[in-house]
């Protein structure tokens, strides 16, 4: 994996040296997400974050570069909270003390408690009155068509008295294929039952009804949507990762053309390959929906372009970064830069728009690229991999030899997970 990292104006690579840190850090979660922001704040201020979760988890186990706080899998996740409480208490507060997450969740619950976190904690993240806003996909729908930016058909599958004997689910208005996934995530992520998927793929009415039996049977009573497919396979979706500050700007904005997803029933979606490229037109969509919301903090869009005439569909905007954020770092624009500038130093940072092409992947490149299968996108892939090929958890230069065979071990699962769920390339995208 390479090391170098492309510069842009407004990055600094490592921090100045003898320099101390201005503020400390906390972050709730153990994802390769929460590693790879910690990555960035290492790299750019030589901070070695507090790291609060519940599991011990491999991407920030044993790593020189967090302290990891470890509570106990029995803890809540208003525990959770608690904890985070009586560590802002014990800071000296002789520094700022910036709180972050990368769980959609924890954002809101964080949110809900924010007078009493606001306490000891700089917290850059939206209202919970917005949050809510953005995270139903139906208001994200209805946002989408007043500001005319391009969003799949959308049916509201409202399981609200589906307990009922006569109870029946209504007839999908698009026709098949077509996707299916929870309006919102709150109550679904805490329902456990076989077959559990984070989108379902539906082919036939036959397999609309089964997952609508499936989701009665474990008592879910929220909203579901059923949308529009928008056809082609991995290639063909992009991702957006923005920041927008205090005062109305939108400092951040990089785009990421996705090469491959992960196809195992409850990591669907999470892309496993990407490599960073301009989206201007997708940007500016982006831009105009952030400011409606008067959104403040990250945030990561997934757009899927119609192969039929290149519409790019965005499709939702999660509140937070995104667990694959270290696509942006990679390329140049350290993320943690633009948070600290805004909530730390109160000033508005340079705008950037990330331009360098660079390969973000969690596999190995040759096995990424039997999935690669257009003559032309291969010698994009390969172009971009020729500025960087980066792995947001190859960190040799800080970690240990255990944290480097951990990456190994990581990156040789996923192959068996590939060859398990999708073996081969797939024009249908599932």
């Amino acid at each position: 994996m390479s090391e170098s990292t492309p510069q842009q104006p407004g990055y600094t690579a490592q921090p100045a040296p003898g320099s101390t840190p201005a503020f400390d850090l906390v972050m709730v979660g153990g994802d390769i997400g929460v590693y790879a922001l910690a990555r960035a704040f290492n790299d750019r201020y030589g901070i070695v974050p507090t790291v609060v979760s519940r599991v011990a988890t491999g991407p920030v186990m044993n790593s020189a570069i967090i302290n990891h706080h470890l509570i106990g899998e029995e803890k809540t996740s208003e525990e959770t909270l608690d904890e985070l409480v009586r560590l802002g208490r014990e800071h000296d507060g002789s520094r700022p003390l910036l709180l972050l997450t990368n769980q959609d969740t924890i954002v809101r619950m964080v949110m809900e408690r924010e007078d009493e976190l606001a306490q000891y904690y700089t917290i850059p993240m939206a209202s919970v009155d917005l949050l809510d806003r953005i995270s139903d996909k139906v208001e994200f729908a209805h946002a989408c068509a007043e500001l005319g930016i391009p969003h799949p058909a959308t049916q509201v599958l409202d399981f609200a008295g589906s307990a009922a004997a006569d109870w029946q689910a209504p007839a999908v208005e698009s026709p098949f294929p077509v996707v299916a996934k929870p309006a919102t995530t709150s109550q679904y992520e805490t329902l456990k039952f076989p077959g559990k998927k984070k989108v379902y793929f539906l082919d036939t009415q036959a397999e609309y009804d089964e997952m609508v039996r499936v989701l009665r049977a474990a008592g879910f009573t929220g909203q579901f949507l059923v949308q529009q497919l928008v056809g082609g396979d991995d290639t063909y979706m992009r991702s957006i990762t923005a920041y927008r500050d205090q005062f109305g700007q939108t400092t951040l904005l990089a785009g990421a053309h996705v090469l491959l997803e992960e196809h195992s029933p409850t990591a669907l979606g999470n892309p496993a390959a990407m490599f960073t490229t301009p989206l201007p037109e997708m940007w500016e969509s982006a831009v105009r929906f952030l400011d409606h919301m008067d959104y403040r903090g990250f945030a990561n869009f997934d757009v899927k372009v119609d192969p039929t005439d290149g519409t790019g569909y965005f499709l939702e905007m999660n509140s937070r970064i995104g667990r694959n954020n270290y696509y942006v770092t990679a390329a140049g624009a350290n993320v943690a830069e633009f948070v600290v500038t805004d909530a730390i130093e109160n000033r508005p940072h340079e705008p950037v728009r990330v331009e360098n092409e660079i390969l973000y992947t969690v596999l190995f490149k040759p096995f990424l690229m039997r999935y690669v299968v257009d003559p032309a996108l291969r010698r994009r892939v390969n172009a971009a991999s020729r500025n960087g090929t980066f792995h947001p958890l190859w960190n040799p230069r800080k970690d240990t030899l255990w944290r480097q065979g951990y990456t190994i071990v990581a990156m040789l699962n996923h192959v068996r997970k590939f060859l398990k769920y999708y073996p081969k390339p797939s024009q249908h995208g599932f």
